[in-house]
């Protein structure tokens, strides 16, 4: 399922992931999904399908020259500003303060 995220990260076109896509491509139902990641992991699906794209963000800012826009855009965000919100709430620090962390 994790490969099956990034690969879809990096299909901007589609949008982000939903969690009915993802169960079809486990070939379970959503439902019975959460229920699993939850036993797993503690997540929701949802929640599961964030911290992925959180860490495949992580990986971009850390490593590509992109800007934060193109970030976004390139994980399936319609506008920027939704991606840097997701991304400050999930780990305290705003995309560019989080690329600035790495570059002092």
């Amino acid at each position: 399922m994790d490969a099956y995220l990034i690969s879809r990260f990096s299909q901007p076109l589609n949008g982000i992931p939903t969690v009915q896509e993802v169960a079809d491509h486990v070939k379970v139902s959503p439902r019975y999904l959460t229920d699993l990641l939850k036993t797993l992991h503690g997540v929701s699906t949802q929640q599961y399908i964030h911290n992925q794209l959180i860490e495949t963000a992580k990986t971009y800012l850390s490593t590509s020259g992109l800007t934060v826009a193109e970030i976004a855009y390139q994980l399936g965000f319609e506008h920027p500003q939704s991606f840097s919100k997701l991304f400050k709430a999930k780990t305290r620090l705003s995309p560019v303060a989080f690329r600035q962390s790495f570059r002092d």
